[in-house]
C-alpha cells in the first residue's frame, strides 16, 4: 500500500511542477492575472499535498502500526487523492473556462469546497492514526 501512495505522492507533485511551468510561462499570456493567480492556489495545494502523500507513505512505512491504523493512513490518502482532484482540478478547470463556455461550468465550482473537505479529513485521519499509534 505504502509504495502505491508514495507513487500517487510523486506523480502529483512531477504534475503540479509541469502545471506551475505552464502556469508561468503559457498561462500568463492568455488569462487575467486573478485567473492566474487562481490557477497558481490549485498548483500550490497539489504540490502540498503530493509531498503530504509521500510523507504519509513514509510515515506508514517506517512505524509498526496495527491494521486499523494501516486502513487510517489508507483513508487518509484517498482523501488527499480526491482532495486534490477535487480542489486543484476544480480550479483548473474554472481558470480555463468563463462560464459562458460550457453549460457545466457551474457544476464545477461546488468541487473546489468538497476537495476542501476532503484535505480536511486527510490531516484528521492522518492525526487520528498518529494518536492511535503506540510507537509514535
Amino acid at each position: 500500500m505504502h509504495r502505491k501512495i508514495i507513487i500517487w505522492g510523486l506523480s502529483f507533485a512531477a504534475f503540479s511542477v509541469m502545471l506551475g511551468a505552464f502556469g508561468a510561462h503559457a498561462l500568463k499570456s492568455m488569462v487575467s492575472s486573478e485567473k492566474l493567480q487562481i490557477f497558481e492556489t490549485g498548483v500550490r495545494y497539489q504540490f502540498m499535498h503530493a509531498l503530504a502523500l509521500i510523507a504519509l507513505s513514509l510515515y506508514g512505512s517506517q512505524h509498526k502500526i496495527n491494521v486499523a491504523s494501516q486502513k487510517g493512513i489508507g483513508w487518509a490518502a484517498r482523501f488527499f487523492m480526491v482532495g486534490t482532484l477535487f480542489f486543484s482540478g476544480s480550479l483548473y478547470i474554472l481558470t480555463l473556462l468563463s462560464p459562458a463556455d460550457h453549460p457545466l461550468i457551474r457544476y464545477i465550482g461546488p468541487l473546489t469546497p468538497l476537495g476542501g473537505l476532503c484535505f480536511i479529513l486527510g490531516w484528521l485521519n492522518w492525526a487520528r492514526v498518529v494518536y492511535q499509534s503506540k510507537d509514535s
